[in-house]
């Protein structure tokens, strides 16, 4: 058993992660501001509601500790919203690393996973991106993740201390038994969107009364809709547990990258038509313009983080990831809510 800190726990990734970490035994501190987080989803683990921009309550809540390893999850992840308040991203998602890997320092705890993106590395010039392509992010969001992997390779030379940085490219999908999934108010994902829409129209709404807006339908790919390849949260939290372990037990030292996601890209429009048969609810779409820091195709070459973590995706299909989120989403509380404009690219 390890004690692990895991900073942005109560969000939608970060929950999954201390579910995960629980149900493997360990001894779980989530660390939120919860100004996007939940409370209630960091489940039975402990529980410490601190910003990370909040220098003295996080180095004292780490010095409490004696952690094995820390997992950071604790950023802002939309895009387009990056765009628009890049000093936001670049305050929380930097600055806030800069305080955490500091209070580490000075509570000696030398290992951390951190939740990178497939945003880092911006238009792919190869098809499936490997974690050699080069990294020139579209987004503030993208670039914010690329400093502190930066900053992660500095601090193991300088300081020897110990990261993986775990790439992944779309996030999605809830917990297989229904009782924890995605909530981001607003909503600017795909898939939460078209299900919430799903929910509405199966409660009797009009399917034309609220289109879900596709941002683009000239991108370079086969139906001009942005491509991305989908990974199942929970492959994403057994990829991070595979992590701290051999960080912990000492097999991995310095900073590596690894990408997490199935090898396979859906457009938008194939997501579209995989969430009508899921649900089997009639869903409308209309084309928007082009959204700001979104390139045409992502696909993970994941085989650096099979060969070396062990790991490898179990819901190697859409369909099951959508079936997963489809439990989550139709419960009774989402009746009624209504979508807002997507997000195609996490």
């Amino acid at each position: 058993m390890s004690r692990i800190l895991v900073a942005g726990g109560a969000g939608y990734i970060g929950s999954h992660m201390t579910r995960c970490l629980l149900e493997h035994g360990h001894e779980v501190t989530v660390l939120d501001n919860l100004s996007r987080g939940h409370r209630d989803a960091a489940g039975s683990a402990r529980f410490v509601q601190v910003d990370l921009l909040d220098r003295s309550r996080l180095a004292a809540a780490l010095a409490d500790g004696r952690f094995d390893a820390v997992m950071h999850f604790a950023a802002l992840c939309y895009v387009g919203e990056s765009v628009q308040k890049p000093d936001l991203y670049y305050r929380n998602n930097v600055a806030g690393s800069v305080n955490l890997l500091d209070a580490m320092m000075e509570a000696r705890v030398r290992n951390l996973v951190f939740s990178s993106s497939c945003s880092t590395y911006g238009h792919p010039r190869s098809l499936p991106i490997a974690e050699s392509h080069p990294q020139e992010p579209l987004s503030p969001y993208g670039a914010s993740k690329l400093m502190v992997e930066r900053m992660l390779a500095d601090h193991a030379t300088a300081h020897g201390m110990n990261s993986l940085s775990l790439r992944y490219f779309n996030a999605a999908g809830c917990h297989p038994d229904g009782t924890l999934g995605e909530r981001h108010d607003p909503e600017t994902h795909l898939i939460p969107i078209l299900l919430k829409e799903a929910v509405r129209v199966a409660a009797g709404g009009d399917p034309g009364a609220t289109p879900v807006v596709v941002n683009g339908d000239d991108y370079d790919t086969p139906d001009g809709t942005c491509v991305r390849d989908y990974v199942h949260v929970m492959d994403l939290a057994t990829a991070h547990l595979a992590a701290a372990e051999r960080l912990v037990d000492g097999r991995f030292r310095g900073a590596r990258a690894y990408n997490l996601g199935t090898g396979r890209g859906y457009s938008v429009l194939e997501v579209i038509e995989c969430v009508k048969r899921v649900t089997g609810v009639p869903i409308r779409h209309r084309v928007g313009p082009r959204r700001d820091g979104d390139a045409s195709t992502l696909v993970a070459d994941a085989t650096a983080a099979a060969r070396e973590l062990g790991w490898r995706a179990r819901y190697a299909e859409l369909e099951g990831i959508v079936e997963t989120a489809w439990r989550w989403f139709s419960r009774p509380p989402m009746s009624g809510r209504s979508p807002r404009v997507l997000d195609a690219q996490r």
